[in-house]
């Protein structure tokens, strides 16, 4: 009796956490998307702080992102040239010029701003990462990088493939 009157006591709460667990993350969730694109395309839409992977069929995958400030912040038709896990991050020159003291390199760790993986957009410095400070996502705080917590940048690293075509909208 004692185990009957437990399990109607527990069994809702363990109803409710599952289905709070199951709308709040293992993974992205999968959209209506009226983008155009092939299956594996990423479309970043800036002031919406959103990255999609098309999927196919008017549908896509959405991601939380961080954008670039205002000041940095680029538009345009980009590709997937390198993914890297565990990158190492170099300041571009840009950085060191604004801030000298910055180290020359942050090898792979907690305290790696590229976080636990890269994904390199064409032939420049800017880049689809992982962040060691989650807390920024939902912001424009990057240098023109796109950051993405390390769960969704793993996922999204997965799924994704070199020579996928990247579009950067407003």
């Amino acid at each position: 009796m004692r185990h009957l009157i437990l399990a109607t006591l527990i069994l809702p709460i363990l109803a409710v956490s599952g289905a709070a667990f199951a709308a709040t993350g293992e993974g992205p969730a999968e959209i209506a998307f009226a983008v155009e694109g092939e299956p594996g395309t990423i479309v970043i839409r800036t002031s919406e702080r959103k990255l999609y992977l098309v999927t196919g069929h008017g549908r896509a995958l959405a991601y939380d992102i961080a954008v670039g400030k205002p000041s940095e912040q680029w538009f345009g038709k980009s590709w997937v040239s390198k993914k890297r896990p565990n990158p190492t991050w170099t300041p571009t020159p840009s950085m060191r010029q604004k801030n000298p003291r910055l180290p020359q390199s942050v090898g792979p760790g907690p305290k790696n701003p590229l976080g636990e993986r890269a994904i390199n957009l064409g032939w420049g410095a800017y880049r689809i990462h992982g962040t060691n400070n989650p807390r920024s996502i939902g912001s424009a705080a990057s240098a023109g990088c796109f950051r993405m917590r390390n769960e969704d940048v793993r996922d999204l690293y997965e799924r994704v493939n070199v020579g996928a075509q990247v579009v950067v909208l407003r």
